[in-house]
């Protein structure tokens, strides 16, 4: 695919664009809604094959693969009376928002494809979820980490949950930085070493010969630190709670 549309230039539109240019090779046409004008402008001044076009429409008219971005709230404002012919490819990045929704939204016969993408695809070292497969936008996301299509929206709605739990680990290390700056380490120091110990995490994770369940036994000794916080904060009552959130989280999405 040589052409590819954007409509919403959020975060994750922003990172599409960056993970194409990541490397400067062979990247496709990118054309860019107005929407999320500053990020667009900013794209279409970085890298030579971007461009924004002055409304949806001609996105669409532009491109092979359209990747619907809006948040799910704006989908209606943003997407009413498009014309997307039966023969373009869409990409449906919006949280809770089915196919058969955005079909009907759409009026369309197009491949719908829906996908979840993060942030690190920009350096091409995140997977994305896709549903159904589909030959085109499979290859596409490999370029980008590696594509992981699922079996059915219900498996996907699983997937797309489990990303509610991405600030919740942002918040997670601001709380322990919070609690080092409260026993008198300053507030830089503190933020750099949270930052160091858990980059070594993320390091660690790319070793597939072990589950996660091994990784957090072999960074464990028996009654040493990490296994007292463990038993003593993450609580069979604990981690109840966070099912419980998730559980209400997938209900939302899939309904």
């Amino acid at each position: 695919m040589k052409r590819i549309g954007i409509i919403g230039v959020g975060e994750i539109g922003r990172a599409i664009v960056e993970g194409l240019y990541y490397r400067g090779d062979d990247a496709p046409e990118v054309f860019l809604s107005p929407r999320g004008a500053r990020t667009a402008a900013e794209l279409s001044e970085r890298y030579q094959g971007v461009r924004v076009c002055p409304g949806n429409q001609a996105v669409v008219d532009h491109s092979e693969i359209v990747i619907i971005a809006v948040r799910r709230q704006h989908r209606h404002e943003a997407l009413a009376g498009l014309a997307v012919a039966d023969e373009k490819i869409v990409i449906n990045v919006m949280a809770g928002v089915g196919n058969d929704d955005l079909r009907r939204t759409l009026a369309t016969e197009a491949q719908l494809v829906r996908a979840i993408p993060l942030p690190a695809i920009r350096e091409r070292r995140s997977v994305t979820v896709t549903c159904p497969s589909h030959p085109v936008t499979d290859s596409f996301f490999e370029r980008l980490g590696g594509a992981l299509p699922v079996a059915d929206e219900t498996a996907f709605d699983v997937f797309s949950a489990l990303t509610g739990t991405l600030t919740t680990h942002y918040s997670y290390l601001a709380a322990l930085t919070t609690w080092a700056v409260g026993h008198g380490i300053a507030s830089d120091d503190a933020d750099n070493y949270v930052r160091g110990l858990f980059q070594e995490v993320g390091r660690a994770l790319s070793d597939k010969n072990r589950t996660l369940r091994q990784l957090a036994a072999d960074h464990e000794t028996p009654k040493g630190s990490n296994e007292r916080v463990r038993t003593t904060w993450f609580t069979p009552a604990n981690s109840e709670a966070l099912t419980q959130a998730l559980d209400g989280l997938l209900a939302d999405l899939a309904g």
